[in-house]
């Protein structure tokens, strides 16, 4: 079973992202939104972690979110809006929202 693992926290404030990592499996997917986009800010050793997980893990940011806080786009993060979030929901047989 495939799961979408939501982090909506800043990887500056809590562990969260870190224990995440840990649990995913081939097939998952990750999305950052909220403060968690921040994990995709270039330079920062969460951003380094999540391009190290290779292609077995989709990864996912919302685009309003990475734009709220100034963040650029990504190449290895696919950019999504709402009805995308949607649209992951259904696509992954779980969600587990990391709060």
């Amino acid at each position: 079973m495939t799961t979408l693992h939501v982090i909506s926290s800043s990887p500056f404030s809590d562990n969260r992202l870190s224990s995440c990592l840990r649990l995913l499996g081939h097939g998952d997917g990750l999305l950052l939104c909220g403060d968690g986009t921040y994990a995709a800010q270039p330079g920062t050793s969460h951003a380094e972690a999540l391009r190290a997980l290779g292609e077995g893990i989709a990864l996912f940011a919302l685009d309003e979110d990475l734009e709220a806080r100034g963040l650029p786009s990504a190449d290895w993060l696919q950019q999504i809006d709402y009805p995308g979030f949607v649209a992951l929901a259904v696509r992954f047989d779980k969600v587990n929202s990391w709060l």
